[in-house]
């Protein structure tokens, strides 16, 4: 269980393979940036001085190096450091800096030795940018410009720091490509008592319900619950939801460096900025699920989370820890006139894109693609009516905390059915009764994605976005069965 509230969502779900990861060349004025930039003890290798990309990867470990950037100094690109956040205030912006030694010993403060490993008073300056991992205090990750150095602590080196964006750490540099979300880095939170989680990573690591099969680096949820009856519905219509959602997750992004001017010829408050970016989530979908008995409806959708889920996955670009923030619901939501009994299920197989990408004439604009096949287990209809169920899941993206992008892909099923019932009976103690019925009846599969792109992307160092710019709707729709009386 997560041990932090979670923030209110949105994919989600969101977001198909590794980041491909281009070399990364050292910077040629490493041996004079030295004596410039911060941490001059670490290496310079990290730091990309060249026309090729950054390296995108997921973190080869889970305790990623700090990255450290002095815009506007000789030397000053970010590069890898051995300065770390030891703790970090979210209310009043301050920061404790620390470095770990890598000797045998270093001096303190005092002049007294320190044993090797142990924090001592990191070296940071006005001026320096820093990102780092989820670190005490903060839990989305770090990125930060420091504005003053208030002074040593026993930890390490107090400062006092205001919000950045990544273009003060990647520059003219660029980078692109899509690193999946380890299924076992989750926290999950079950809002509903039947619900299970499984998971399966490399090394033939699994969790879950025993027997309970998940491909590799995807994550299922199962639920099993009665929902309310419609109101008058004989006992045998009593409403049932069951199936999974199973998903395998993936961050999608990129930066392209240069001036960012958008269509109306503003620009970056910094006057600098990428040419191009995005952020999205994107993956492969797998969801079977069922609908049985006479659900109470209304014509205005009813939703009811059953599971929440939470990952902080690191995007390792060149030597920058990115800190993606990933929230997932997983709901099912019913609609119609509580009228209809049905009994079906359905297959759902196929993959999902959302997010935000940006380029210098259009500005942000929405990106949302999904790509279904479905198959019918059961189907049945019965009276006259309509309903309409979907098992779904919300995404929210973002980056340090900063939500970017809310994605909402909804399979769904839809049954409707029309027809009369006329009973003749006639005069006469032997005359038998005359029951006829017509009718037609179908049912149809389909699907919704959609979301919002929200201000804070302006994390990037692009123009600020002055309102939420809607994804638009993706929807798609298809007859599973039908049938006449």
């Amino acid at each position: 269980m997560r041990k932090r509230p979670l923030r209110a969502l949105v994919p989600a779900l969101a977001a198909s393979a590794l980041f491909l990861a281009a070399g990364c060349s050292a910077d040629p004025g490493q041996s004079s940036a030295a004596e410039r930039t911060p941490d001059s003890g670490t290496s310079a290798t990290a730091t990309a001085n060249s026309d090729q990309p950054l390296a995108v990867a997921a973190p080869a470990t889970a305790a990623t190096s700090t990255a450290v950037a002095r815009p506007g100094t000789a030397g000053g690109k970010a590069r890898k450091t051995s300065l770390k956040v030891k703790s970090y205030d979210s209310h009043t912006r301050r920061a404790v800096i620390s470095t770990v030694s890598k000797g045998t010993s270093s001096p303190s403060p005092t002049g007294a030795p320190t044993p090797a490993g142990t924090a001592t008073p990191g070296r940071t300056a006005v001026g320096d940018v820093i990102a780092s991992a989820p670190a005490p205090g903060a839990p989305d990750g770090l990125l930060a410009k420091v504005t003053k150095v208030i002074g040593e602590t026993a930890d390490g080196t107090e400062v006092q720091t205001a919000p950045t964006t990544l273009d003060t750490l990647l520059g003219d540099d660029d980078a692109k490509g899509t690193v999946p979300v380890d299924p076992a880095s989750f926290d999950v939170e079950r809002l509903l008592p039947d619900v299970k989680v499984s998971w399966a990573k490399t090394g033939d690591i699994r969790s879950g319900p025993e027997g309970t099969k998940v491909p590799l680096g995807s994550l299922r949820v199962d639920v099993a619950t009665k929902v309310a009856t419609a109101e008058g519905a004989p006992a045998s219509a009593a409403a049932s939801v069951s199936g999974f959602v199973q998903v395998k997750p993936e961050v999608d992004f990129s930066y392209g460096g240069g001036s960012s001017t958008a269509s109306n010829g503003s620009t970056a408050a910094n006057g600098s900025g990428p040419g191009a970016a995005y952020l999205g989530v994107s993956g492969d979908w797998t969801s079977q699920w069922a609908l049985k008995g006479r659900a109470a409806a209304s014509t205005k959708p009813v939703r009811l989370p059953f599971a929440k889920l939470h990952a902080d996955p690191v995007l390792q670009v060149g030597p920058i820890p990115v800190v993606v923030n990933l929230d997932l619901t997983c709901y099912f939501e019913i609609s119609g006139d509580g009228n209809v009994t049905v009994d079906v299920e359905q297959d759902l197989k196929g993959d999902f894109k959302a997010g935000g990408t940006f380029g210098t004439a259009a500005g942000w604009t929405p990106v949302n693609e999904s790509h279904m096949d479905s198959s019918p287990v059961r189907t049945s209809v019965t009276t006259a009516g309509s309903v309409k169920a979907a098992l779904g899941a919300q995404a929210t993206v973002g980056l340090y905390g900063a939500v970017g992008v809310t994605a909402d892909l909804a399979p769904y099923l839809r049954g409707e059915a029309a027809g009369t019932v006329t009973a003749t009976t006639p005069v006469g103690s032997e005359a038998k009764s005359d029951v006829a019925a017509s009718g037609s009846w179908a049912l149809y599969g389909g699907l919704d994605l959609s979301g919002t792109l929200q201000i804070q992307l302006a994390i990037f160092g692009t123009p600020v976005i002055q309102h939420a710019i809607p994804l638009g709707t993706l929807h798609r729709e298809w007859k599973l069965a039908d049938g006449k009386i």
